[in-house]
């Protein structure tokens, strides 16, 4: 009759390798489930990037409603040189008229409707989108987003 005999060394090693392959495929089987607001567009040269519009609402202890509209994600990283599509899907407020500051770029996000806009930086730096409507917290604001181009 023969015996099997393990070290308590390998025995920590088989547990940590066990562990490891159970994270690992926890891991990849979460992460097929998971939807990335940054992916390459029909063009791999493109960078597609899915903002929403948002609302917040509260009331402040005396009783008065706080409201405060935002794009999500509030700030998104592109790279110089490279074409940038936005995709802006309206879901609260029924129209942001907005621009992209220090660029030529206008347009207006409509409750229920996507607006793809198409945008290249040609210098680094921070770029602002700005609703015209709510630029200030007096106007439900400020909703500003910020482009960051590296």
């Amino acid at each position: 009759m023969r015996f099997l005999v393990l070290k308590k060394s390998s025995l920590i090693a088989i547990f940590f390798t066990i562990l490891i392959i159970s994270i690992g495929s926890l891991w990849a089987y979460k992460t097929q489930h998971s939807y990335p607001t940054v992916s390459l567009g029909n063009s791999p040269n493109v960078q597609v990037i899915e903002l929403v519009t948002g609302e917040f609402k509260t009331q402040s202890s005396d009783g008065k409603e706080i409201e405060v509209y935002r794009w999500d994600p509030g700030t998104i990283i592109v790279e110089k040189d490279n074409e940038v599509q936005l995709r802006i899907h309206g879901v609260n407020g029924d129209a942001h008229p907005f621009y992209i500051e220090g660029t030529s770029i206008k347009g207006t996000v409509k409750k229920g409707k996507e607006t793809i806009v198409n945008v290249t930086f040609s210098k680094e730096g921070t770029y602002r989108l700005i609703c015209e409507t709510h630029k200030t917290m007096e106007n439900n604001g400020p909703m500003i987003g910020y482009i960051i181009v590296d």
